[in-house]
């Protein structure tokens, strides 16, 4: 590739970084311009008074394909959640998690095998399939929404107080709208590898993606008005020339600075932390309310990653799909409800922050293609996890087809 060819990246997201890896690594000169003060985009920890703030609940899977292909999980420091949930149900509480997480495992998963046994064999035979079967073969076939899919496979009793809280908390869906097709994508990445968070928050991902590019080639700070037909526009005034731009904002950005494509629809969350004196559970399991009070998940991230708080005390966070009209309005209830879920006084719990996201997540309802064009005309291409599925792994490889598709279009070396 001639050393003259140069390429704009808009937005230091995971899709640009992802981007901008690809490019550098086959020679071409990459500017990536962020608007914001620092790399990540949607992926953001924020520092609070000694505690570590993941904006909104975000977690990786770390079986993803394509994050296992870009990084080597170390680096990261992964901290991993328990491969199950605590349940809140109308009769008390259950872990739901493998024998060997111990007796309240075996006793969880034997209460409900002893209630509903076939939810059961069920369950480990969803999780057997879509482990067992390649990618894109889970992409493929018919495709309905996930309510459609779990009601066919369980109980309606199972849905509503197991998977309902806990795929409601995965796509920001408490209607269960999304394609059943990204749900076995999903649920295959946390069967074969679990959740975790790296020990110095979710923003370490992209900073490590980021420090891997030549220095100086992500510019913070750098707000882009329109494009031009061989040039991009900054707010400041300044215009740079390049030979092919890669918008990498997210989807109603891109919209915006590409009238050829549509923007999103959203999923949105709303995430409250707080910090405790005691963790209310010893271990880092998810815990859902199954009770249909609301759709709320919580997880004591401190027992996962200790680093996530300072010595001596806890973090808590609680999330629920949607953005309340008025955040402060809703955290006496939620305040309320994480004390029936972990049978605990959470009057004493300190508030640190609350994150309403309208933002978070592209939806993606069934018939939707799992897979959309990255190359918009010669000259102008588009990534992010509108584009793929909605997730890391999703803007991760829209990053690398994006590209490829650079790459192709400006041709051989």
């Amino acid at each position: 590739m001639p050393a003259t060819k140069q390429v704009i990246v808009i937005g230091a997201g995971l899709a640009g970084l992802a981007a901008a890896t690809q490019l550098t690594q086959a020679g071409v000169g990459v500017r990536v311009l962020e608007r914001a003060g620092e790399p990540g985009g949607r992926v953001a920890t924020d520092h609070v008074e000694g505690f570590r703030l993941d904006r909104g609940f975000q977690v990786l899977l770390p079986a993803y394909p394509e994050f296992r292909r870009l990084v080597r999980p170390a680096r990261l420091g992964l901290r991993g959640f328990t491969r199950g949930a605590l349940v809140r149900e109308d009769g008390g509480m259950r872990l739901l998690a493998g024998p060997w997480h111990g007796p309240g495992a075996v006793r969880g998963v034997a209460r409900l095998a002893g209630q509903r046994p076939g939810d059961v064999f069920a369950l480990a035979r969803l999780s057997v399939r879509d482990a067992a079967l390649p990618a894109s073969a889970l992409g493929r076939g018919d495709d309905h929404t996930v309510a459609e899919e779990l009601r066919g496979r369980f109980s309606a009793e199972t849905v509503e107080t197991v998977l309902r809280p806990f795929v409601a908390g995965v796509f920001l869906d408490p209607d269960l709208m999304t394609s059943a097709r990204l749900f076995h994508l999903i649920w295959r990445s946390f069967v074969l590898g679990g959740a975790a968070v790296p020990e110095l928050g979710m923003r370490a991902l992209p900073q490590l993606l980021a420090d891997r590019l030549p220095p100086g080639t992500v510019e913070t700070g750098q707000e882009v008005a329109e494009l031009g037909d061989h040039d991009v526009r900054l707010t400041s005034g300044e215009t740079v020339s390049a030979d092919a731009v890669v918008v990498a904002t997210d989807g109603t950005t891109a919209a915006r600075l590409l009238p050829e494509i549509e923007p999103p629809a959203w999923h949105a969350v709303t995430t409250w932390y707080y910090r405790v004196a005691r963790p209310p559970c010893s271990a880092p399991t998810l815990a859902l309310d199954g009770t249909g009070a609301l759709p709320l998940n919580s997880l004591v991230l401190s027992q996962a990653a200790p680093t996530y708080a300072p010595p001596g005390a806890s973090l808590v966070q609680a999330s629920v799909p949607g953005v309340a009209d008025s955040a402060g309005d809703l955290e006496p209830t939620v305040r309320e409800r994480l004390a029936v879920l972990y049978d605990t006084d959470t009057r004493g719990w300190d508030l640190l922050a609350t994150y309403p996201i309208e933002h978070a997540l592209p939806a993606l309802p069934p018939g939707t293609p799992l897979r959309r064009p990255v190359r918009v005309r010669r000259g102008r291409y588009v990534c992010g996890d509108h584009r793929d599925t909605p997730s890391i792994q999703g803007a991760l490889v829209s990053g690398r087809r994006a590209a490829q598709a650079v790459l192709a279009d400006l041709g051989p070396r």
